[in-house]
């Protein structure tokens, strides 16, 4: 049996699968605010799922940031309390086992490559679009985590042909992440009509006739059709699968691929663009598969 983990901000899910991919447990706590008391629930919840499950199981765990390649601590996340912390390893000691570590991202590209909308291709791209803004890279069935521990990191390179200056909490500017998390559309929809619209109501709108929210939406559409090509003329992945809120816009499905035609050096592109199918359970379904 292989056990994934998935550390999020507000929860922490895990799921027991079988080697089939059948889930078998699975449970939600919320997340802890302090480093010490996240180690004690992830082990109590690993505990409550192998009982669930009837049996010892492999652990793999996903979360936001990136182990340093220097010291093997926490870098990069989001959930500020695990920064600095030997995660994967303080883990290991309290379960008794080793304990496999990789970013969210990556365990979310992984699950769709694994068994998911991404199953059939060798080459897959998963991007997450949500709160933030993540993507994973896997080939073969394998995770490439890179010589920096922060291959598929996508989200915190600049957006093309884009200097309006937005900050992002990783202290630059102007990162694709500011533009398509939920924030950064709210942002952009904010700055086109002077006031302020959730994601989903600026979708509404958009969908149900308002031209100021439907060009929000197709300049949007745009945004990531730019930064998506930037990835295929780099990596040139089989397909690329979005997963996170946004990833529920239908739109993007149709109209992302034809924007991406004119920012990809190719006389043709066919990459494919898909939705998760697993939605947000997939980062911890890819959280077990670390284990194979």
């Amino acid at each position: 049996m292989k056990l994934g983990i998935d550390l999020g901000g507000t929860k922490i899910e895990g799921v027991v699968l079988s080697a089939s991919g059948i889930v078998l447990a699975k449970e939600r706590v919320a997340t802890p605010q302090t480093y010490p008391a996240i180690i004690d629930a992830i082990a109590d919840l690993v505990g409550r799922l192998e009982a669930t499950a009837g049996g010892h199981a492999s652990v793999g765990l996903g979360g936001p940031g990136a182990e340093s390649a220097l010291t093997g601590r926490m870098k990069n996340s989001n959930t500020q309390c695990i920064n600095g912390e030997a995660l994967r390893d303080d883990l290991s000691i309290q379960l008794g086992r080793q304990v496999r570590f990789s970013n969210d991202a990556n365990c979310f590209a992984l699950s769709e490559a694994v068994d998911g909308a991404g199953a059939p291709y060798s080459s897959v791209f998963g991007v997450i679009l949500g709160t933030g803004t993540g993507g994973g890279l896997v080939f073969n069935k394998q995770v490439l985590s890179g010589a920096n521990g922060i291959a598929g990191e996508w989200g915190h390179t600049p957006m093309p042909n884009m200097t309006e200056g937005r900050p992002c909490y990783c202290g630059r500017k102007d990162c694709i992440e500011t533009y398509l998390c939920g924030a950064g559309l709210v942002h952009s929809y904010r700055n086109a009509a002077g006031e302020a619209l959730s994601a989903p109501e600026i979708v509404k709108c958009a969908t149900g006739g308002d031209a100021q929210a439907a060009a929000v939406l197709d300049n949007y559409c745009r945004q990531l059709a730019s930064a998506l090509a930037v990835v295929i003329n780099i990596v040139d992945p089989d397909v690329i699968v979005l997963g996170g809120g946004l990833s529920n816009i239908a739109m993007l499905y149709e109209t992302v691929p034809q924007y991406w035609r004119n920012y990809v050096f190719s006389d043709q592109c066919v990459t494919k663009l898909l939705p998760a199918k697993y939605g947000d359970s997939s980062g911890v379904r890819g959280a077990a598969w670390l284990w194979g």
